[in-house]
């Protein structure tokens, strides 16, 4: 049986997660101290799920080095961590503060040694950071021309497979018509300052990959608020023509027209790939790439959900695999399957916000929560492993 250890979550409670597996399913059971009962973390059968770093403040984006340090930036705190497991056990041997007092530094991207980060109206640059860990050199400005941060909504960055920097902006409001850059993705040359928007009217996308095959990009987009328990559907979308528009604020989903504004006569839409359901909140957005998992999740699609704030009953909260249909002339989604849950009934036990491919083949998952990296991997059922505190 898997044991976890924390020493803290956000309010001070020891807690302690333990897995087992029954009825097809493996759960995880976090016990709470100083709390009247547990709570639940289920997951998919044949994985488990391990805690691999904790205390990390509201984390969101993360970024992987070359040599394994995953990097993570807490947006309040204005602190930027990298985390290094040496002896490869599945847990964090060494943490190194990197920068604090930075402007909410939630995006981040590893590019070449150099890890960018987003801040308030600029990305700035670590250079050869795996080598500096210790002492990083002084951060070096590359991009200066970012629209103010609105803090209620997060930015995202990754580099693409042609070595530009791809940079998330959501719209500043619930609902509005904003000024450009806003409510776009950017390509930015990092070398030139020279951008282009390849995406517009979405309104607040945290999560966006490429297609391993194709390098076509994908990417999930929020629904806006204050529509009901059930509209509008938050979104996956997939750029298949630079400069393609996405609705908002005029359309939301596929038809769901917005009241407060009339789409201009000729402006042509994009409909989603796929309907998520309302208020799931879907954020980091991954192909699968490692060997690990089974085939059948391997070049998958994983997404997760950050889950509902606004509504009656809760739903997200959880890791899920869309499954790719390639058996049309073009890609679509065919199923969504949950991996992981972290929904105990109406109680969140975290709020999954990143998903990279770490260097095994496991998943690493960010929680802006309560402030931990958790490890997705699989492992055949009659087998165990024991992990103990660091």
């Amino acid at each position: 049986m898997l044991y976890i250890k924390s020493k803290s979550f956000e309010y001070g409670w020891e807690w302690i997660v333990k897995a087992c597996v029954f009825l097809g399913l493996s759960s995880v059971i976090a016990s709470y101290a100083h709390a009247t009962q547990s709570v639940m973390i289920t997951v998919t059968k044949g994985f488990g799920l391990s805690l691999y770093a904790s205390d990390l403040g509201d984390i969101k984006q993360m970024a992987l080095g070359d040599n394994g340090t995953l990097f993570v930036g807490s947006q309040k705190s204005g602190t930027l961590y990298a985390l290094v497991d040496n002896d490869q056990d599945g847990q964090v041997d060494k943490r190194y503060v990197l920068a604090k007092g930075l402007e909410s530094p939630d995006a981040l991207a590893f590019y070449k040694g150099d890890l960018y980060v987003s801040e308030e109206d600029r990305i700035i640059k670590y250079e050869d950071i795996e080598e500096r860990l210790r002492r990083p050199y002084r951060a070096k400005e590359v991009y200066t021309n970012l629209p103010e941060l609105d803090k209620r909504y997060t930015r995202a960055m990754r580099f693409g497979p042609d070595g530009r920097l791809y940079v998330a902006l959501g719209m500043p409001c619930n609902v509005c018509e904003a000024p450009a850059p806003y409510g776009s993705i950017l390509a930015i040359n990092v070398q030139t300052g020279a951008s282009e928007q390849v995406a517009l009217g979405v309104r607040s996308v945290t999560g966006f990959d490429w297609e391993p095959n194709s390098n076509q990009m994908w990417f999930s987009d929020l629904g806006r608020n204050w529509m009901g328990d059930n509209l509008p559907a938050d979104e996956i979308n997939r750029i298949d023509v630079k400069g393609t528009h996405f609705g908002f604020p005029y359309i939301h989903a596929t038809d769901v027209k917005e009241p407060a504004y009339d789409k201009p006569t000729n402006l042509k839409i994009t409909p989603p790939i796929f309907e998520l359901p309302a208020h799931v909140s879907p954020t980091g957005l991954h192909f699968y790439r490692g060997q690990q998992f089974p085939e059948r999740y391997q070049q998958q699609l994983f997404l997760a959900e950050n889950g509902s704030w606004n509504r009656s009953s809760k739903v997200g909260y959880q890791i899920v695999m869309l499954t790719l249909d390639h058996s049309q002339s073009k890609t679509t989604i065919s199923d969504r399957e949950t991996v992981v849950s972290f929904l105990d009934g109406e109680f969140p036990v975290a709020r999954p916000f990143d998903l990279l491919t770490a260097p095994d083949g496991a998943i690493y998952i960010s929680d802006d929560l309560k402030g931990n990296v958790y490890r997705l991997f699989y492992k055949a059922s009659e087998q165990t492993q024991e992990s103990t505190d660091e």
